[in-house]
């Protein structure tokens, strides 16, 4: 955990200076920002055949432009994540959106396969970091008593995308073309830029502190600059700067990122098991979403919008998971914290072994992900009805999401002074495995049919729950030791 950003939790019941209002509306835009990342990789599923018929090339190759996707969306981050904790979030989610923008006019104009490899590398470039700068986002505005449930909503926002982006994506493409699909994520994303410009507070604590510290003027909302008492920021005086005493104010500094920053921060052993399962949870997920389609198609003889709202039911139970297991991990903090029965009432809330706290829910999401994949595979392999493998999905989403909002939680917990790199880092090993999953399950069916690959996949990841009882105990166990 960061020293100096677990002094601040000690010392400061809020936490930050931001209104309820303020921080509703700051979790409402890391949410919106999250939903495009996971929109722009479901949304374009559906339109795969159609632009290998378009660009006559083999699906092989137009599958690349899948894998380069998630190569640049795991590499990307790592610059981003670096260059906002230092200079800060808006001006980080102001990049990503505008070089987003630009590679969705790109593809929708583009009549090459090259061009459209390119531009989807540069579209995952863009849209991923939101990822990392949704969760630093909330690290900056929350404690660690209400910071799962808030990053719950968040992560809600994150998981929409594979519940509208196949049904979304698969309308565009059957009615109005491949093209419309990125015309479409360019107005989206155009109507949602426009307000943050206008809106959006720096929340970054190396820049604004808790809130009541402006950011440099060219790191203010718009509208700071129309009506100096129109209340952007937790304290009206930022807006106004004769009232403000700039001794105090942080040195938030445009800087060149770097990609290193993120793997050193995370370079602990419990960092290291948090990315590790994570990761193994996220490949567990990518092996179900990407047979999907070819087992259901083959399967069931459904077409593309068919399988799109196929995916409703997943979608659905990671929506679910979103914000049940946000308010079970507030839950089991602030049950843990109650359970102390000596000294004061805010050591009884630091004392609380958070790597603990956050375990104890992760490992019965995990459970219930890894069981009901095993019964994914096995009611494929016995031809049963579309209904069992749909209702399996429902608790796949809420198992496998539910475990990675838990550990992803976790780690922001850990790494309070530098979010968004430490989610940087996460987002790379969890974009890595992912890719190596969704490459490698393909083999797997063919060689060892649905019901033995799926369950070869549910033992990987009870394979996790060892590593999280780890945690819960031997890591802080010895780090408490040292600290004292």
């Amino acid at each position: 955990m960061d020293s100096e950003t677990s002094q601040e939790e000690k010392t400061s019941p809020s936490y930050s200076s931001f209104s309820k209002f303020q921080k509703r509306y700051i979790v409402g835009t890391a949410a919106g920002a999250g939903l495009f990342s996971s929109l722009s990789a479901q949304i374009y599923f559906p339109a795969l055949n159609t632009l290998a018929k378009d660009l006559d090339v083999s699906t092989s190759l137009i599958n690349l432009t899948v894998t380069s996707y998630m190569i640049f969306q795991g590499i990307a981050p790592m610059f981003i994540g670096s260059f906002a904790d230092h200079t800060g979030r808006r001006p980080a989610y102001i990049i990503c959106f505008i070089l987003y923008i630009a590679s969705n006019i790109g593809l929708a104009l583009q009549d090459s396969y090259t061009a459209l490899i390119v531009l989807r590398c540069m579209q995952a470039s863009g849209i991923s970091s939101t990822v990392a700068l949704s969760a630093a986002t909330v690290a900056d505005v929350s404690t660690k008593e209400e910071r799962g449930s808030t990053m719950g909503i968040v992560m809600a926002g994150n998981f929409m995308g594979p519940a509208i982006g196949p049904i979304i994506g698969g309308l565009l493409a059957q009615y109005l073309g491949w093209r419309s699909i990125f015309w479409f994520l360019t107005i989206a994303s155009g109507a949602f830029l426009l307000p943050l410009i206008l809106f959006l507070p720096e929340t970054a604590r190396s820049v604004v502190g808790d809130g009541s510290i402006p950011a440099q003027k060219w790191n203010r909302p718009l509208v700071s600059y129309l009506s100096c008492g129109f209340d952007t920021t937790a304290s009206s005086s930022i807006n106004c700067e004769e009232n403000h005493d700039f001794a105090t104010e942080p040195k938030g500094k445009l800087r060149f990122p770097n990609p290193l920053e993120p793997l050193a921060v995370v370079f602990h052993a419990n960092s290291i098991i948090i990315l590790v399962v994570t990761g193994v949870i996220m490949g567990g997920n990518m092996t179900v979403l990407s047979s999907i389609t070819e087992v259901y198609s083959a399967q069931y003889g459904l077409d593309e919008l068919e399988i799109g709202l196929c995916y409703i039911t997943l979608g659905t139970g990671s929506i679910v998971a979103s914000f049940i297991t946000g308010r079970l991990l507030d839950w089991n903090y602030k049950r843990m914290a109650a359970t102390k029965s000596s000294g004061e009432q805010q050591r009884e809330v630091t004392s609380v072994s958070v790597e603990k706290a956050r375990s104890m829910i992760t490992i019965p999401l995990v459970a219930i992900g890894s069981v009901t994949v095993l019964a994914f595979g096995w009611v494929l392999r016995y031809g049963a009805p579309l209904a069992a493998p749909e209702v399996l999905l429902f608790f796949i989403g809420v198992g496998q999401t539910g475990g990675f909002i838990s550990t992803s939680t976790l780690l922001v917990d850990l790494h309070t002074s530098h979010p968004a790199a430490a989610t940087a880092a996460n987002n790379m090993v969890r974009s890595f495995f992912s890719a190596g999953a969704s490459a490698a399950i393909d083999p797997m069916l063919s060689a060892m049919g649905r019901g033995w690959a799926f369950t070869l996949v549910a033992f990987i990841l009870l394979g996790t729950i060892p590593f999280l009882l780890l945690l819960c105990g031997v890591w802080r166990q010895e780090k408490r030791i040292e600290e004292e």
